[in-house]
């Protein structure tokens, strides 16, 4: 059986405040489960952020405003 994380105690820490698990778990929790884990957490932060960003005043859909000039380039003749 493996023994514990290698990681810092401020590592540890700040891990365990972020994932919502006690620190002893998370000394002894499996690094498979441990990278799943921060894998959750990456894409929840991304998707929070990505909606965060387009709710803003004055935002626009900024794929299709890159999408428009492409598509008017391909609509007029050579």
């Amino acid at each position: 059986m493996a023994g514990p994380l290698q990681i810092s105690p401020d590592t540890a820490i700040k891990l365990s405040k972020q994932l919502g698990v006690p620190l002893e778990h998370l000394m002894h929790m499996p690094r498979h489960i441990l990278l799943q884990k921060l894998a959750e957490l990456a894409a929840t932060e991304q998707a929070a952020g990505a909606s965060a960003a387009g709710d803003g005043p004055g935002s626009t859909d900024s794929s299709a405003s890159k999408e428009a000039p492409r598509q008017s380039d391909q609509d007029e003749p050579s």
